[in-house]
């Protein structure tokens, strides 16, 4: 009777993985994970932030209307197309954007401020509402109260006029510059390429 021989696949060849000795590296890895973890805890001090407050400064979002500017890509970023943010240094496209921006959290941090707000005591609350029934009450304005408007009222009607002068002489030194540009043309090189009659007749 032939004895039957059977032959298997050699594959000795192939990597034998011992489970246990893995085992052990993954609760090695996972320990020293664990290890570094808790050190950077307690070398990381817990960073204190001051509570939310309102805005003591007006925001300034039309300044800049009307206004024509050439912007080019190698210009700063305060120099740049929209509204920009010195404290985060970006800049925000529309002023929609940059509101949500200012009262968004990252420009909170930013400027040292959790997004909590302070809670209020008793007798904040009771001061608030007094100033607040000053107010709708005209009868109790003192002189001192309606000096003060006047005094505010007064400067922001100089800061106007500063503003508008400046806009003028913005004006005047570049139609001198225009002037001064047209001068430089030779009359008679003009007429010939067409360009004399394109000057207004108002002075």
């Amino acid at each position: 009777m032939a004895q039957n021989n059977v032959v298997g696949v050699d594959n000795t060849f192939r990597r034998k993985f011992d489970k246990e000795e893995y085992l052990e590296r993954a609760r090695e890895r996972e320990k020293q994970e664990a290890d570094a973890k808790f050190k950077s805890k307690s070398k990381a001090l817990p960073v204190q932030r001051k509570p939310l407050k309102h805005r003591d400064y007006e925001v300034d979002l039309e300044s800049r209307l009307g206004k024509t500017q050439v912007v080019t890509p190698i210009a700063p970023l305060s120099q740049q197309a929209g509204y920009y943010c010195s404290v985060c240094e970006c800049v925000v496209k529309d002023s929609a954007n940059y509101l949500d921006h200012i009262n968004g959290k990252k420009h909170q941090r930013a400027l040292g401020m959790s997004m909590r707000v302070e809670r209020a005591s008793l007798e904040q609350v009771q001061q608030r509402f007094e100033i607040l029934k000053k107010r709708k009450d005209p009868s109790s304005f003192t002189l001192e109260d309606l000096d003060e408007r006047v005094l505010k009222q007064q400067q922001e009607e100089e800061e106007r006029k500063r503003q508008r002068r400046e806009r003028k002489k913005e004006k005047k030194v570049q139609k001198e510059k225009e002037a001064e540009e047209e001068a430089d043309i030779d009359p008679d090189i003009a007429a010939t390429m067409g360009f004399g009659g394109f000057r207004s007749s108002k002075k």
